[in-house]
């Protein structure tokens, strides 16, 4: 089998090393950077380039750039892909990208089905990539409505190929809304509890609830600011939720109101235990 792997960053990167530390299918990546491409090739993670030519012979070509270079490279190299080739994304939003995407699938005759690696670390790039960061992680995938038993099994079969144990499938209606919560308003609340002038001052009087909430303030700025605007409506509605519940805690705090203090944290548990017991189902 042929795989050809668009962007070598620390997803991309990740997924190249992971198929060729697991499995004997042939990789072929690209990347706009040609020092990640050397990189890739001297550790092996890729068999060869991945050339226009070669794009032809991919049964699987897995897009790993930004939503709106994805759409672009998608766009672009449409007519050569292998007639029945599955091309996959693996942007953080879903709504954008499959509303140009779709369509163009139809026409051109490949199966193009977007996922979402539900794994990744707070740096970005090749070099911190690992061929073992999908090990018992969830993907999450947005198939077309007429998407077959049969092609969810492949694709379900080819990601576990690489230590995926899971895979969540939705709408891009309803990952969007609730990848908001779960990943981008997590990215937004540590950017702003890092700025305080005392995170200058933490060192010695900080363990792990300080690192917990520091981990993603180190992220890629454009990346992250161009995921934030393609799903500003659900973005903006957690983050509204939390200003919200922050005033209530300030409240309390300002008014020396110990009991509603009490009220809210006991409020706030509670929902974390009904949050835990949903994992164990």
């Amino acid at each position: 089998m042929n795989i050809g792997i668009v962007g070598l960053g620390l997803i991309g990167g990740s997924i190249a090393r992971a198929f060729k530390h697991f499995t004997t299918e042939t990789v072929m990546g690209w990347n706009r950077s040609q020092d990640a491409l050397y990189k890739a090739r001297l550790l092996e993670a890729i068999d060869c380039e991945l050339t226009d030519e070669r794009l032809g012979i991919c049964d699987y070509v897995i897009v790993a750039l930004y939503p709106q270079a994805t759409i672009s490279y998608i766009k672009e190299k449409c007519g050569l892909f292998k007639p029945g080739a599955v091309v996959m994304d693996i942007c953080g939003v879903k709504r954008v990208v499959c509303n140009e995407l779709f369509p163009l699938a139809e026409e051109k005759g490949f199966t193009f089905i977007r996922g979402h690696p539900m794994a990744g670390l707070e740096r970005s790039g090749f070099e911190n990539s690992t061929p073992h960061m999908f090990e018992n992680a969830s993907m999450i995938i947005t198939p077309p409505d007429d998407i077959s038993i049969e092609m969810l099994a492949k694709i379900k079969k080819f990601w576990g190929q690489i230590g995926f144990s899971n895979m969540a499938v939705t709408t891009p209606e309803n990952h969007d809304r609730v990848i908001a919560y779960t990943s981008q308003l997590a990215h937004i609340a540590s950017s702003a509890y890092i700025k305080s002038p005392t995170a200058l001052d933490h060192k010695g009087f900080s363990a792990g609830s300080y690192k917990d909430l520091t981990r993603v303030a180190r992220l890629s700025e454009g990346m992250w600011a161009e995921l934030f605007m393609e799903n500003q409506d659900n973005l903006l509605r957690e983050t509204d939720s939390l200003i919200a519940f922050l005033q209530e805690y300030r409240d309390a705090l300002a008014a020396g109101d110990e009991g509603k203090m009490m009220e809210l944290l006991k409020e706030g548990r509670i929902q974390k235990e009904k949050a835990d017991a949903q994992d164990m189902r």
